[in-house]
């Protein structure tokens, strides 16, 4: 089928494998802890607190580890990422079985981790490109990425659930440890040929650093999609890092309920993810990205109305969808438009404005909930969902004003 054709490449077809795999187990394991820190504390500002340390990384690595990656092969940054988070993972069910979880554990583990997923996921969206032969392909591949990690999300909670409330959160992280098996497989298994970035003679970390920056300040199509996934990271998905809240207070659920509330995320972002597979080339994906971030203000807004748990559920898969479709529009157009000497350094910046601002994110509206309400805090997000909207559709107006204007006067431009 063509919605699946990126599967005919060997190393690509591999990824997908060994990645559904582990990503269940990552999945679980994110249910697990979320559930054990709200029992632990009983508070959504910790709940924001423990995400924001783990995804801290991000912010503050990104933007020096696109230089590190283009100098290196990512394949091999990518087997020795899934390494240490096997080692990581094994460590935290240990801690459990021990009986030693708390809060701090907690977080000096989330913290480990999210230094080592900063480099894997950077690692990772730049060995894509590598995976399949034909350009043409690549925006394919990128969704068809997007599909299993969110098919993950979507059956990952649902079997974490229900081994959260039969065996508890050490049989999550054991699972989730395990799991890393499959992936470390199919990488040994893959025979990738990387093109070798050449740079120039002299050329350091921070100068990379600089290089990718001044590309980007004079790629005003790129640097504007980075400012839309900053705002949306900082004010509208972290939605997802209240859901325990939502399930419990909100609707009076167990972890069962809030198995539910993962899973129709989950839902929501892998029927966007195969939309997105399913894109013809040519497609304008900033107009996507638009009413993407549209749709995702309208149904938090939803979803903060929302008296019945059915109406619930049905409204954040209608957020996840449109937040899979935005990010994976920006994640395409920015692939597929930036040059490949820049592309680890440009993605750094995407990697840092999704989920390295997402942990302060977290942490503002944890803070929020706390201060206005959970339902409030959910309509002021909604909210500036809907204005992030406006803004980007006033831009790209102007933007094609100025284009037309240059075209009709070209004796006016520099």
């Amino acid at each position: 089928m063509e919605i699946f054709r990126s599967l005919h490449y060997p190393n690509f077809r591999l990824h997908t494998i060994g990645q559904s795999l582990s990503l269940l187990g990552t999945w679980m394991q994110r249910i697990a802890i979320s559930w054990l820190v709200y029992e632990l504390t009983n508070s959504v500002f910790w709940l924001g607190f423990v995400s924001f340390i783990s995804l801290l990384p991000s912010l503050v690595l990104s933007p020096f580890i696109g230089s590190f990656v283009d100098r290196r092969s990512k394949y091999r940054l990518v087997v020795w990422t899934q390494v240490l988070l096997m080692l990581q993972a094994g460590l935290l069910t240990l801690v459990v079985f021990v009986g030693w979880e708390s809060v701090t554990w907690l977080c000096v583990l989330g913290f480990t981790q999210g230094v080592i997923n900063a480099f894997d996921v950077l690692g990772r969206q730049a060995l894509l490109s590598s995976l399949v032969d034909n350009r043409k392909d690549l925006p394919n591949a990128i969704a068809l990425n997007s599909s299993v990690f969110n098919a993950a999300r979507m059956v990952g909670p649902a079997i974490g659930g229900f081994l959260l409330s039969a065996y508890g959160e050490l049989m999550c992280f054991f699972v989730n440890f395990l799991s890393f098996i499959p992936v470390l497989t199919t990488l040994s298994l893959m025979k990738v040929k990387e093109k070798p970035i050449i740079l120039s003679k002299g050329s350091s970390h921070m100068q990379g650093l600089k290089d990718g920056f001044d590309y980007l300040k004079r790629s005003p199509h790129l640097a504007s999609l980075i400012i839309i996934m900053t705002f949306s990271s900082l004010f509208v998905i972290p939605y997802t890092s209240l859901l325990p809240a939502v399930a419990r207070d909100l609707f009076h659920g167990d972890e069962a309920t809030f198995s539910w509330f993962e899973s129709a995320a989950g839902l929501g972002a892998m029927i966007g993810a195969i939309r997105m597979a399913s894109l013809k080339s040519g497609e304008n994906l900033r107009y996507r990205v638009m009413f993407s971030a549209l749709i995702m203000g309208v149904s938090l807004l939803l979803l903060a109305y929302s008296h019945f748990l059915p109406s619930a559920i049905l409204s954040t898969v209608a957020v996840s969808f449109a937040m899979m479709m935005q990010n994976s529009s920006i994640n395409t157009y920015i692939q597929t438009h930036s040059l490949p000497a820049f592309r680890a350094r440009i993605m750094s910046y995407y990697v840092m404005a999704f989920q390295g601002i997402f942990p302060i994110g977290s942490l503002l509206t944890g803070a929020m909930a706390e201060a206005v309400g959970l339902k409030n805090a959910l309509y002021i997000m909604g909210s500036i969902g809907v204005l992030i909207s406006v803004c980007f559709y006033i831009y790209l107006r102007l933007h094609i004003q100025r284009k037309l204007f240059k075209i009709e006067y070209p004796q006016w431009r520099k």
